[in-house]
C-alpha cells in the first residue's frame, strides 16, 4: 500500500509540474487514499499481531 501511495505521490508532483492539473489532483487523492488505508492496517497489524502468547 505504502508503494502505491508513493507512486499515485510522484505521479501527481509530475502531472502538477507539467500543467496537468485533473490528474494531478486525482492522483493527489489516491495517494492520500491508500496512505491512510495502509497506516491503518499497519496499526490493527501491530494491535492484533499474530504474536505467541505465554500461558
Amino acid at each position: 500500500m505504502f508503494r502505491w501511495a508513493i507512486i499515485f505521490a510522484v505521479v501527481a508532483v509530475i502531472a502538477a509540474l507539467l500543467g496537468f492539473g485533473g490528474v494531478a489532483g486525482l492522483s493527489a487523492g489516491l495517494a492520500k487514499i491508500f496512505l491512510i488505508v495502509a497506516v491503518v492496517i499497519l496499526v490493527l497489524g501491530f494491535l492484533f499481531g499474530r504474536g505467541t502468547r505465554v500461558r
